[in-house]
């Protein structure tokens, strides 16, 4: 039930992973109130509530999950359409990319976690995401919202783009390097990702099955966080992304080359600034691991550098801060509240 000092929510893609961690959330979060989940009207799922799927979530979040019809949808926006309300898009990039301009209004803001908007460039989509984008003329004024990196306000805007879990992770550890100019300008930035199988979404399939995964790169120069990544950091990259048969969590290492005389002190110097007034990025003085972040908002940093040589480790959980709790970071800033409201202690417990 929604209070007066509650913003009532709907998440889409509310079965799968990102979607359920969003339910969880939003349940427990001070501020917001979770109203209505929705299904794909062809999924199997429609017509269950969430805790059928989840057990552990019987007699906490025993909404249905509504099948995504245009009547079941509508019903929902009227009845809320007097409030300012949050939709969560937890879709696959398609179907958030044709949905999300319609439900975007005066009173609805969207923050989508799908790739529909994250490139500003239109030609990349064929090629990446496999479609034609119909809203080309909108890219450039869709924040692309990363949180820690997000200048100007978002309580303005109705349509608002998450980053992807790769992205996250590698943005966090290169951003700041190069906006303080001590990459070399040869360094073409070189990020080995590591990633829990639930990266690949919950639909079953064989690729991805415990028992026939190991460790494995797959999509080599092809992948679609590749662009999105060069688009964040400014320059050229090479990444190389592999699965996992772990749940979750990402570890990214990064090599860069640094200019000459870059001391230690001097990126100490780089990374602290930016973040010490980050709640949910930690500067670590120990190579990260996947278990100090599966479960948890937060991004982990560490370095180390020989001579020109620098390794950046990023760790992250890519269902949390790769997603889920990415996305009520930026719901916050949506409405004024600081980041980590509804994360630290709280939100994001195994």
């Amino acid at each position: 039930m929604t209070t007066n000092n509650q913003t009532p929510c709907v998440i889409f893609g509310a079965s799968g992973y990102a979607g359920v961690e969003l339910a969880k959330l939003v349940q427990t979060h001070p501020a917001l109130s979770l109203q209505a989940l929705f299904v794909s009207s062809a999924s199997a799922d429609a017509g269950k509530s969430l805790s059928a799927l989840y057990p552990q979530l019987a007699n906490l979040i025993d909404l249905e999950l509504q099948a995504g019809t245009q009547q079941n949808i509508a019903d929902v926006f009227d009845a809320l359409s007097e409030q300012q309300s949050l939709v969560f898009l937890a879709t696959p990039h398609e179907f958030s990319h044709d949905i999300a301009p319609s439900l975007a209004n005066e009173n609805t803001t969207v923050l989508d976690l799908s790739g529909g908007f994250r490139l500003q460039q239109p030609s990349l989509y064929p090629k990446h995401y496999g479609f034609e984008h119909k809203y080309s003329e909108l890219l450039n004024s869709i924040p692309y919202a990363l949180p820690e990196y997000q200048s100007q306000s978002l309580q303005q805007h109705k349509l608002i783009s998450l980053p992807g879990c790769y992205p996250t992770a590698s943005q966090l550890a290169i951003k700041p390097l190069v906006d303080a100019e001590l990459l070399t300008e040869e360094c073409v930035p070189v990020i080995n990702a590591v990633s829990g199988v639930s990266g690949a979404g919950r639909k079953a399939s064989l690729a991805t099955s415990f028992c026939e995964l190991s460790l494995k790169p797959y999509n080599l120069f092809t992948h679609r966080h590749r662009p999105e990544i060069e688009q964040g950091v400014g320059r050229k990259v090479i990444f190389s992304p592999h699965v996992a048969a772990f749940e979750r969590g990402i570890v990214a290492t990064i090599t860069l080359q640094v200019k000459t005389g870059t001391t230690e002190a001097d990126i100490a110097e780089v990374f602290n600034r930016k973040y010490q007034t980050q709640p949910l990025v930690r500067i670590k003085s120990a190579i990260p691991e996947i278990k100090d972040v599966a479960y948890t908002p937060f991004c982990d940093i560490y370095w180390q550098l020989d001579g020109q040589d620098l390794i950046v480790v990023s760790a992250i959980d890519n269902v949390l801060k790769g997603a889920s709790s990415q996305a009520i970071q930026c719901a916050n800033m949506v409405l004024g509240l600081p980041q980590e409201t509804g994360l630290v202690f709280t939100g994001a417990s195994q």
